[in-house]
């Protein structure tokens, strides 16, 4: 009996619009305005209606986020990066000179070696893309948690924006600021409000050190305690030793943490003095354990065995110190 051969389904290729914007910093929503409005859609599309994007349909988004990140009108640029797509295949090339293609060349920011998720965040981030910039954020968190999202997107991505402007002449200062505030409010939205769900701890407070400004990484370890139930108490920067000795007497806290970015003034004198706070009802008082967080605490000899040196370990050995 002869058996009918079935014609083979022909493979899925490309990449979805989602691993497309992911990969290059932009909503997914900004592309399908883009192909709505300017013709700049993909090639090949599956069952009708689902996109696949090819090299040369990326490559012409790469051009078309390049040219709108040097603040080219968002029709034109998509005329030039069409253009410029002919010319690779021997059309002419009419499209306006702008230094390069992007998401690389001078305007990169200095990455390395990372995960695709932390690129398309520095992409968005150079051309000032805040709605993908929130996007991505919202992302890698749901993806990946807190932990893994801070120490592998986007704290890379904030030291290449820090990396960027100081080799620049300051020029990236407007997007290490755009960064931090969305990282910083993305986070607050996120995890605020959350009740704790760890019963029978006492809240954790966290502070900069009194010269401090720079409380991002501190956000970030509130956030992350607060994603594993537990009760926090963020205090944010610049807190003076007086109010943090206050609020250390009048919430009794199982852990005190202080960042700082750079060495505290007096950090010898603020560990004695946070250490030597006793709380509680007379005859049953009881005090803080201190730990200090950030590079300014390095060359502080109190610091000690006290110091949390990334947010992982941070959390393992704030663990540990609940334990007990």
């Amino acid at each position: 009996m002869k058996v009918e051969e079935q014609p083979l389904t022909p493979p899925v290729v490309g990449m979805s619009t989602g691993a497309v914007a992911q990969r290059l910093g932009v909503a997914a929503g900004t592309l399908r305005s883009w192909e709505r409005r300017y013709a700049i859609g993909p090639a090949v599309r599956v069952a009708g209606k689902h996109r696949r994007w090819l090299p040369d349909d990326i490559a012409r988004l790469e051009e078309m986020c390049h040219l709108t990140g040097q603040g080219v009108p968002p029709a034109e640029a998509a005329r030039a990066a069409r253009v410029k797509a002919a010319g690779a295949f021997g059309f002419e090339d009419d499209a306006p000179a702008t230094g390069g293609r992007a998401p690389g060349g001078s305007a990169a920011l200095p990455l390395g070696p990372v995960r695709a998720e932390c690129r398309g965040l520095a992409r968005a981030a150079v051309r000032l893309d805040g709605d993908a910039v929130e996007a991505l954020l919202d992302r890698a968190i749901e993806d990946h948690g807190c932990v893994v999202a801070w120490e592998e997107i986007i704290a890379p991505t904030l030291h290449a924006a820090g990396r960027k402007w100081a080799s620049a002449g300051k020029r990236y200062i407007e997007v290490e600021h755009l960064l931090s505030w969305l990282v910083s409010s993305t986070l607050r939205r996120r995890y605020e409000p959350r009740p704790p769900t760890r019963a029978g701890v006492r809240p954790i407070v966290l502070a900069c050190a009194p010269d401090e400004l720079h409380s991002l990484p501190l956000e970030a370890l509130w956030a992350a305690l607060t994603e594993r139930g537990l009760p926090v108490k963020m205090f944010g920067p610049a807190f003076p030793v007086e109010a943090l000795i206050e609020a250390v007497r009048r919430v009794g806290p199982s852990l005190v943490v202080v960042w700082a970015q750079a060495r505290p003034a007096a950090g010898a004198a603020l560990v004695s003095a946070v250490e030597g706070v006793r709380w509680g009802v007379r005859g049953a008082r009881s005090h803080s354990t201190l730990l200090v967080a950030g590079p300014g605490w390095n060359s502080v000899p109190q610091a000690g065995t006290r110091r949390l040196t990334g947010l992982r370990s941070g959390l393992t050995l704030i663990e540990q110190r609940l334990a007990n």
